[in-house]
Formats: structure tokens, sequence, C-alpha cells
């Protein structure tokens, strides 16, 4: 009697499963904290300047303003100035620039409970009442304890929060990566609102492990699948012009073919992957504009703030979220990409950088950009990059230096978003 024939290919597709799925939750990064600065306890001039900009932002403006479309970058910015070196009175200045743009708060149509929170998760207009909510908790249930707060409402249940870090183009990700670095429970409450009316449907592809499946092809290189993905002819003609408001449209109708490149990355070195993923974020900003045009991607640019937020947030949050907070960022990536077009990412241009840090910084905080959040936040994250993983061959400040002297705006708005953002 012949032997049984085993059904080998169903068989690789369970071990594929639990290699990418279980495995995955039980990875961890090991990388040390940033420094904090603790501006809530800090004495001096400075740092109390900056406790009391965050909190005059805090009490004043909404966090999402201009008909529930734009996010309060306040205190990015200003954060990311401080971290520079930003004296008192560029602080102070940054602040009334800044201020000019946003909103006051607005009553929400009704409060939120312990009971029904997860009701309102993506309704803009209960930006108000979810502050208020986790504040209401942070006050009577925690001690005044923020890191419960952001423990109990993030990490837990069969859906955390964290799994939707990437919603509202990554801006609860960023909030909360300056409520660590600053240790400033006014913004951890806000990136903890943030996240809760930016919710939407990413999330379920963290949630759910039926989304982590076995790709056409595979391998450890982000920038590799980023390139894989400028030659696929199947994203040509889906888009007339960049739009990431059409992320959506992007999931509804070509939800395979992203998940194809989303699932090529696989991660069998998590330190080392992360490590590149960051040099790709920066690569992303800095190699896909071709020299003389200025044409820097305001889109683009959220890719590396992002990924900065997820460096600062990794050795604070339990190690089973390591490796999915990075495949979060990854599928962001993605949707920006071809939604942005999937711009040419140019060969290594960079000469040998004749300016140091300093210059950086000082660009930063003194240069005509230095009230652009978004500029001054990838200068910073920049640097960050450089100071974890070390930078012999100067290639974050070679980058930094040619965006810090190059940029003369954004670009990347659609037809709608340009007229909004100009």
């Amino acid at each position: 009697m012949s032997a049984p024939m085993i059904a080998w290919r169903p068989m690789v597709h369970r071990v594929y499963k639990y290699l990418t799925s279980t495995n995955y939750a039980s990875q961890s990064i090991d990388i040390p904290p940033v420094e904090v600065h603790d501006v809530e306890t800090a004495a001096e001039k400075r740092p109390r300047t900056l406790k009391h900009l965050l909190r005059a932002n805090h009490v004043n403006h909404s966090i999402i303003y201009h008909n529930l479309q734009f996010h309060n970058h306040m205190p990015h910015l200003l954060g990311s100035a401080y971290l520079l070196g930003a004296s008192t009175d560029q602080l102070q200045k940054i602040y009334d620039e800044e201020a000019k743009s946003l909103e006051p708060w607005h009553e929400s149509p009704a409060e939120i409970t312990d009971s029904d929170w997860r009701d309102y998760l993506g309704e803009k207009k209960y930006q108000r009442a979810f502050v208020d909510f986790f504040e209401d908790e942070l006050a009577l249930k925690f001690g005044y304890d923020w890191n419960k707060v952001v423990e109990e409402y993030l990490f837990s249940g069969n859906q955390p929060l964290i799994n939707g870090l990437i919603a509202g183009l990554g801006h609860p990700l960023i909030h909360l990566g300056y409520a660590y670095e600053l240790q400033s429970k006014e913004v951890a409450m806000e990136a903890l609102g943030t996240a809760s009316v930016c919710y939407n449907d990413l999330h379920k592809y963290l949630d759910e492990s039926s989304y982590t499946r076995e790709s056409t092809y595979s391998t450890t290189s982000p920038l590799e699948i980023l390139h894989k993905i400028k030659e696929d002819r199947r994203f040509d003609g889906l888009f007339e012009g960049p739009d990431v408001g059409k992320i959506s449209w992007l999931l509804e109708n070509h939800e395979n073919l992203v998940l194809e490149h989303w699932n090529a990355w696989t991660i069998v070195d998590p330190l080392k992957q992360f490590r590149d993923s960051q040099e790709a974020a920066a690569t992303l900003l800095v190699r896909t504009v071709e020299p003389g045009t200025h044409a820097y991607d305001f889109f683009i640019c959220h890719l590396l703030t992002t990924s900065h937020a997820v460096r600062i947030l990794i050795p604070f949050i339990p190690k089973r979220f390591h490796v999915s907070l990075v495949r979060q960022w990854w599928l962001l990536t993605i949707l920006v990409y071809v939604t942005q077009m999937r711009p040419k990412i140019n060969e290594d241009i960079e000469t040998p950088p004749t300016k140091q840090w300093n210059y950086v910084e000082d660009r930063a905080i003194n240069g005509p950009w230095a009230t652009d959040a978004h500029y001054v936040k990838a200068l910073r994250a920049m640097k960050e990059a450089a100071l974890t993983w070390g930078d012999v061959h100067e290639q974050y400040l070679g980058a930094a230096v040619r965006f810090a002297d190059d940029f003369h705006g954004w670009t990347g708005f659609s037809h709608v978003t340009g007229k909004i953002h100009h």
C-alpha cells in the first residue's frame, strides 16, 4: 500500500501563520529610552515656560479644528523646539504664532462615560467629551497618574487603542510620543482624545490575525518593497494626483494588493529591521526630491515623524506591542506612498556634510521656517535617529543639512487639500 500524500501547502501556510502572527507578539525591540524631560516638575525657567505654554494650549485650543480637518500641532512644535534648545522667548514666539490658526473648544453633543466610550470612537465632534472623560478618569480613578490612564485605555482589551494610532495620518502616535518624552499629563490626555476621535478601520489589520498572511514574496528590507511598489504596474492609473484622502478608497478597492506588499516585510531581526525602517523614513523624505525642485512632500514627512514617535514609544510600551507598532507604521507608509503617487526614490545623492548638528539645530529654531511644525519635527527626528543608531557615515546628518537648507515649503497636496493648507 502506497503512503498517503502529505498536504504540504496547507501545512506550510499554518506554519507561516504561526510564525508571522504568534511570534510577532513574542518579539521585542530592545533600545534604550530617549532622555526624558520632565517639564511638570522642573524648576528652571525654560522648562517651566514650556509647561505653562502646553497647559495654555490644552485649556484654550481644541485638538481638531478647521471643520474638524486639521490637527493641533502645538505640543509637537513646542516640544521639538524645546528639545533643540529654543529659549523661553522663542517658545513664547512659537506659541503666539501657532495659536493664530487654532480654534477654541466647542461643547460635544453629550458626555462620555466608562460604559459607553467605545461607542463614540471615531466621532470627532466628541473631542471635548473624550478629553474630559480621560481627565476625569485621571483625577477620580487613577490618582493623577497619567501613565495608568494610558495603560488602561491604550493597551487593554481585545481591540486596544494602540492598534489604531496610525489613524489620522499618525497624529495620535506623534502626540503620544511627546507626552512620554515631556512627561506631560496634558499632552497625554490630548493623545488619548486624538486616538479616540481619529479611530477608524485601520486598527483591524493589527487586531485581526487573518490580515497577516503569506505574501507572493518576502524580504527583510522595507526599501526593497518600496522599490517594488514603485514598479508595480497594478497601481498605475488609480489616482489623478497625490491624495492621501483616497486611503480608504484604496483599501476598499485594492486591499489585497496593499496587503501583499505589507506582508512581504518579514521581521526576523526586530532591532535591525526597525533601524532599517527609520533609515527608510528619512530616505523617503529627502531622496524623493529631485535636486533643485525643493518639492518636499507634506505627507511623506509624516512617515518620518511617526517613525520618530515609534522610536520614542517602544521603550515605554509593553513588549507585545513593539513589532505590531512598527508594522502599523509600515502599513501607513505603504498607504501614504501609494496615494502620493509612488515618488521615485533616487540613489544616494548626498555629499559629505561640511556642517554639523549645531547648524541644523540653529536652522530649526532660528531659521525662516522655525514656526513650521513639520519642518522642525523632521529635523528633530533625523537628529534623534542619528543618536539612536550612530551616524558613522553621517547619512542622517547629510540628509538633515540638505533638508534644512533646501526646504522652501511643502508640496504633495491634492487639488482639495492644497487649497485648505495654503
